[in-house]
């Protein structure tokens, strides 16, 4: 679903755009157990159940989650391809929104592509490689590692990792947080995903609709500052039978850095594996 890969665009966007300091998460180096990332504002979940019961009700928050995004229709999906603008925040004030085209052939094949001002950046990764095109210099590299773990950290992070069951293959684990105050007469169910290496990420569910409303974590920049980093979710629209928020809001230490919105979306469009190959020279870039 395109709302799992969101954060994945943001981070490569934000990677490119604005040179920003490559962040990694928090305790993939010290594997030390990370406490559940806050916001401003934001209470904490406030529900007491017992372990067994803890994982039964997270696995049922995520079956209602499947049925509210699409049910079969949303698993059955193979490609999303989504056009859009994308917004930069600094100290509260939005930039130049400039426009992308994304390609994703799940599981783990996504090609990102930006135009504007008369250059074009393209991005692609697959798997644990990637790849960049730089229209202002005209040349293609290969992703760094710092480039290729924040896709991985992003896919981890994604809606779709934790509904279509991929975070078993990692030995991650699932636990129910209990409810969280999400505005007027509003509350979202948590469920939390843990990882073997201590990196944790939570998931709002609208408890009344079952549909994602955030995700949270912290990350750690270079400097070593932790940092909680947040996604929100809104104008959740149905397209084809499958739900999907048209916009979504990053948050970093509790201010806004950028937002996505979705213009059009289409699912289980033919890509070719080809289509997200590096190629060989420039005059070879499609």
């Amino acid at each position: 679903m395109v709302s799992a890969t969101a954060l994945a665009r943001q981070l490569l966007i934000l990677s490119i755009l604005h040179s920003s300091t490559t962040a990694t998460p928090v305790n993939a180096q010290t594997g030390a157990t990370n406490s559940p990332p806050k916001s401003d504002g934001r209470q904490t979940a406030t529900t007491a159940v017992a372990p067994d019961a803890n994982i039964d009700k997270a696995e049922e928050i995520l079956r209602r989650a499947i049925e509210a995004h699409g049910g079969r229709v949303y698993l059955g999906l193979s490609t999303i391809v989504a056009k859009g603008q994308f917004t930069q925040f600094k100290d509260g004030i939005s930039g130049v929104p400039s426009a992308f085209t994304d390609y994703l052939a799940l599981p783990d094949r996504e090609r990102t592509e930006f135009r504007g001002g008369g250059i074009s950046i393209i991005q692609t990764n697959v798997g644990e490689t990637g790849w960049i095109f730089d229209g202002a210099s005209r040349r293609i590299v290969e992703m760094n590692p710092a480039q290729v773990k924040d896709f991985q950290t992003a896919m981890r992070t994604g809606v779709d990792n934790i509904l279509r069951g991929w975070w078993r293959k990692e030995g991650a684990k699932i636990a129910y947080v209990g409810r969280r105050e999400a505005g007027l007469a509003r509350r979202n169910e948590v469920v939390r995903l843990t990882y073997a290496d201590g990196f944790t990420v939570e998931f709002e569910f609208g408890a009344k609709d079952g549909l994602l409303a955030k995700t949270l974590y912290k990350r750690q920049t270079a400097e070593g500052e932790e940092v909680a980093e947040e996604d929100r979710f809104a104008q959740h629209l149905s397209i084809d039978g499958v739900v999907v928020p048209f916009v979504i809001d990053h948050f970093r230490a509790g201010l806004q850095s950028s937002r996505i919105n979705f213009q059009s979306i289409e699912f289980n469009r033919p890509l070719a594996e080809s289509f997200f190959a590096k190629p060989a020279s420039v005059k070879e870039l499609k």
